[in-house]
């Protein structure tokens, strides 16, 4: 695909990989459509690509259908989804706010799937792409990432099953897997005093955090090729092939960190939304789809 020409429809564009997936984009001659929540970063991101924005929160159907009807009658169409908004919160199961490992759900997860539904038919229109972003939580699943593996365990399985279906309908569906990548939800994670210790502390490549340019590029290619899956880094790809693995690893480095860290999130209240992303979506309540 030459993406020159194409709209492209971005969810959770204000920052972040969004921000800078629109940004190169834009740069190849895409005409990019930013949909989110924080609506002056949002509009100063399409500014600088030359795009429109579209503040919507991605877990409310009236807001998401406003938006891509608006997309639609002002670029005459939709030929890519990005389907990337997404939050995250630090907690511990036993004692995590259950508003917040909700509200991941349903942005994460229902957000996603909202999204799709949406621009769905404009997709079959043009035999576009969608990408749905996923991430390396899907493969590995850490203490203290339980809502957020779970939102992207199933993005990743809904746009599995979303591919074959919409397949003979000219439709190509990607789904994209990021390790920690620089952004303000992980750098601000970095910043709580349990989960933050935790995560630089993971041994080798599974701390590392890599540059949100490393995933720009990627995604762009990634588009371009209508491909099947988008890794960052690259070795993540290599992992899913060793998933079944997985859980013993994680098992035997929890043993010796969770423990205490447990016992502080259960004494303290520690638990919530991380970041400027987490902090907007926290104060949208979802809104139930019209029939």
């Amino acid at each position: 695909m030459d993406v020159a020409g194409k709209v492209v429809l971005i969810t959770g564009a204000a920052r972040g990989i969004g921000a800078e997936v629109a940004r190169r984009l834009a740069a190849k001659g895409a005409k990019v459509a930013l949909v989110g929540l924080e609506g002056d970063q949002l509009r100063q991101v399409a500014e600088q690509c030359g795009g429109r924005a579209w503040e919507a929160d991605v877990t409310d159907w009236q807001a998401l259908e406003t938006a891509v009807n608006g997309v639609v009658e002002h670029f005459g169409g939709i030929d890519v989804v990005v389907a990337n908004a997404g939050i995250a919160a630090t907690g511990f199961i036993r004692s995590m706010d259950p508003a917040a490992f909700e509200r991941v759900i349903e942005v994460n997860l229902l957000g996603v799937w909202r999204t799709v539904r949406t621009a769905l038919p404009h997709l079959i229109a043009s035999r576009g792409y969608c990408l749905v972003v996923s991430s390396l939580a899907a493969i590995v699943h850490i203490p203290g990432n339980a809502a957020y593996s779970a939102a992207k365990a199933g993005c990743e399985a809904f746009a599995d099953s979303l591919r074959a279906e919409v397949r003979h309908l000219g439709v190509d569906v990607g789904v994209a897997y990021f390790s920690w990548i620089s952004t303000d939800m992980v750098n601000s994670a970095d910043q709580h005093p349990v989960f933050g210790p935790l995560r630089s502390g993971m041994p080798g490549l599974a701390g590392k955090k890599y540059p949100v340019s490393d995933v720009g590029k990627a995604v762009v290619r990634g588009i371009e090729k209508r491909a099947k899956a988008v890794h960052v880094p690259g070795w993540v790809g290599g992992l899913k092939i060793f998933r079944a693995f997985t859980p013993k690893v994680v098992d035997q480095q929890a043993a010796r960190q969770v423990p205490a860290a447990d016992r502080e999130m259960a004494a303290k209240d520690l638990s919530g939304l991380v970041g400027p992303g987490g902090e907007a979506a926290g104060t949208r309540k979802p809104a139930q789809k019209k029939r």
